[in-house]
């Protein structure tokens, strides 16, 4: 299975956010699960790159030329992969993808985490999507799709697009566990 992960780049965030990419680096690696991510090599990206690689994982990098550029990619990883741009990478990473997990991060992560949902509401992207809510920090973003939900702006169906865990074990769980959601999503995507 390909485990695309979406996580912060910055590094100047708390331990406990740094310890569960970590942990999940491990447990993908002991599970056979191949990672694609960003390519970074520092943040919550570089954790989770670092510790799979430690333990026989297999990481592919996806990073745009301007970044690798920067010198923003991961030295070690088994595969970099460059685009052109933002939307090349999103377009490549998911065409590789059997399954989504997006760990805490900022307005990138969040964006790559929305169209993951936005694409498996339409039918384009099947598998499942994952948000790791370490220490709680997606509750307001789920509190947030919650109300689109209570306002009529998604439907109640569309709540099983996403799963909400709490620790990587239960990450890893989620990712054996998935059974599927609809056969033709799009038949409920338009509210109406």
């Amino acid at each position: 299975m390909n485990v695309c992960v979406f996580a912060a780049s910055s590094s100047k965030i708390e331990t406990v956010y740094s310890n569960a990419a970590s942990e999940l680096g491990v447990l993908l690696a002991e599970a056979g699960m191949k990672i694609i991510y960003g390519g970074g090599g520092i943040g919550l990206m570089g954790k989770l790159a670092d510790s799979a690689l430690k333990n026989g994982g297999q990481v592919t990098g996806v990073i745009p030329g301007f970044m690798k550029e920067e010198g923003w990619g991961h030295d070690l990883v088994t595969e970099m992969i460059v685009t052109g741009d933002m939307g090349d990478r999103k377009k490549m990473m998911f065409s590789k993808a059997d399954a989504v997990i997006a760990l805490p991060g900022g307005i990138g992560t969040l964006e790559e985490l929305t169209e993951a949902m936005t694409l498996k509401q339409l039918g384009i992207y099947k598998g499942p999507v994952i948000i790791l809510n370490t220490s709680g920090f997606y509750n307001s973003f789920i509190e947030f799709l919650d109300q689109m939900i209570s306002g009529n702006f998604l439907r109640l169906q569309h709540k099983d697009i996403w799963e909400v865990v709490d620790t990587p074990a239960e990450a890893i769980k989620a990712l054996k566990g998935y059974g599927g959601w609809l056969d033709d999503p799009r038949k409920i995507a338009r509210i109406g």
